[in-house]
């Protein structure tokens, strides 16, 4: 990928295919291959990249010190030995030496200037990205901690804000597909902090990440990442975060669909754009019309938004994403390695078709989390109806049905569950389920009652049991007062 983005920078510099391939000693049919390519998604797994210093997991968090002791008394901030001491005690796993702590300290605290900050000049067609996070409350009621991604244009101080569970590199990449298309543009350069979620920085240089590397070359635009304890080569998004913050998540918003929420952002975003800028006096609505007139032009197609990984299942069908949030595949793959198409919001186990087993919520946080998709287990259940006491499924289903499902015989059980499996794969299993809801409170739960029931409930008609009085079906399912549903 590295070889790839060099070849693309320089064509977008005007260089030809004869031109690159002599300066980068590489053969030109290959460049010309390069250069006519429009899509750089990620297809395969990547073998994962081995850690080049033991001491790089713990950077960011040596870091979070030093900036704290910014705000100390002199003699009550840490030293290296300090430093290297809170790490043995605090993080399981830490091995690294003293002397490897003591040179990184040294090397950040040379590189730190005490110098005045410059009042920055940004073109139009420029943005900065970052991360803020914010307390929502999820379906449940309950709260949790979210991150929302902030890109903000500083010519005209423009901005959007996206919510997401995490700050990974596939939530940088979603949000910015969208916003690139909502704007029908692309900023030709973007400025991040200090790699967040799009790669690490090791020592001067920054490697991003596989899936970001394929998005900046799908999209061509060029990348900047501040420096260490710069935080004003990026104020106006650091303002925004806050920004953002303050006027769009107080009071704590109740968020039951994140897709749905962030289209609702979008649109908010932008009728904040009413107001006048705090320097020129226009309103930013019209100066960022300078900024969509110097954006970048859109590739043909979008960028799918998603990695893919192979995973090894456990005995019931379950995998691991990030070491500690399981999700569950189904029982026929149970201990066999299946391809994961991992996205921002989306966790889906695939057939080697390429069609989802099943579909899953991602989910984050530090502590571990399982989640299972009961229609999965259908299919298995049926071989062996005897199961069906200590099944999951039998723990999901509506208290009524489980009930009459409980005193059915091992034949006339093996018997509903197939009509729950056939109505499940027509009309979605939460309809299948309520059709056979409905159904046990008439005092008939056959498979044709089942069918019919479903088939109104769909707003389809039924192409079975055609002799039925749909007239019973349809005042059963009347409410209250007589209106149909």
């Amino acid at each position: 990928m590295s070889q790839i983005e060099t070849i693309k920078n320089m064509q977008s510099k005007g260089l030809g295919p004869s031109a690159i391939a002599e300066r980068l000693q590489m053969d030109r049919k290959t460049v010309r291959k390069v250069m006519k390519s429009e899509t750089f998604e990620n297809r395969k797994p990547k073998a994962a990249v081995a850690q080049p210093s033991k001491l790089d997991p713990y950077k960011p968090l040596i870091q979070s010190w030093l900036e704290e002791d910014r705000k100390n008394r002199y003699k009550q901030r840490h030293t290296a030995q300090r430093i290297h001491n809170r790490l043995v005690a605090e993080c399981p796993g830490y091995d690294a030496s003293y002397p490897l702590v003591q040179r990184y300290v040294r090397s950040l605290r040379e590189a730190r200037h005490q110098e005045g900050t410059l009042e920055l000049e940004w073109p139009p067609g420029e943005a900065q990205v970052d991360f803020g996070e914010a307390d929502i409350f999820d379906a449940d009621g309950e709260k949790k901690a979210c991150k929302f991604l902030c890109v903000t244009f500083p010519y005209s101080n423009a901005g959007y804000t996206q919510l997401f569970g995490g700050e990974t590199a596939e939530c940088v990449v979603h949000g910015l597909r969208d916003i690139f298309h909502r704007i029908g543009g692309v900023p030709g350069r973007l400025i991040f902090d200090n790699a967040s979620g799009v790669g690490r920085r090791v020592n001067e240089n920054v490697q991003m990440v596989d899936l970001f590397l394929r998005f900046k070359a799908h999209y061509g635009f060029e990348v900047t990442f501040c420096n260490p304890y710069a935080g004003h080569e990026k104020g106006n998004v650091e303002n925004k975060v806050g920004y953002f913050r303050r006027n769009f998540f107080v009071p704590l918003p109740t968020v039951t669909d994140m897709q749905a929420f962030n289209e609702e952002l979008l649109g908010r975003c932008e009728a904040d754009w009413q107001r006048e800028h705090y320097k020129k006096g226009v309103p930013i609505h019209l100066l960022f019309e300078d900024d969509k007139n110097a954006l970048l032009y859109l590739p043909r197609h979008p960028f799918a938004a998603c990695r893919y990984a192979r995973v090894k299942t456990d005995g019931y069908g379950k995998f691991s994403i990030d070491g500690k949030h399981f999700y569950s595949s189904s029982p026929e793959w149970a201990g066999r390695e299946v391809t994961v198409r991992i996205g921002a919001h989306t966790v889906e186990p695939l057939l080697p078709s390429g069609e989802p087993i099943t579909i899953h919520l991602r989910l984050f946080g530090k502590q571990r989390t399982d989640s299972v998709d009961v229609r999965t287990t259908l299919s298995r259940l049926l071989q062996n109806p005897g199961a069906w006491r200590n099944s999951q499924l039998r723990k999901a289903i509506p208290d009524l049905l489980r009930e009459e499902l409980d005193k059915l015989e091992r034949t006339e059980l093996k018997e509903t569950l197939a009509t729950m499996e056939q109505l499940s794969g027509r009309y979605g299993f939460d309809t299948a389920l309520q059709a056979m809801e409905e159904a046990t409170k008439l005092g008939r739960l056959t498979s044709a009652n089942s069918i019919v029931l479903a088939a109104r409930l769909a707003s389809f008609e039924p192409e079975e049991s055609p002799s039925v009085d749909l007239s019973v079906y349809d005042r059963m399912l009347e409410p209250v007062g007589g209106v149909k549903p």
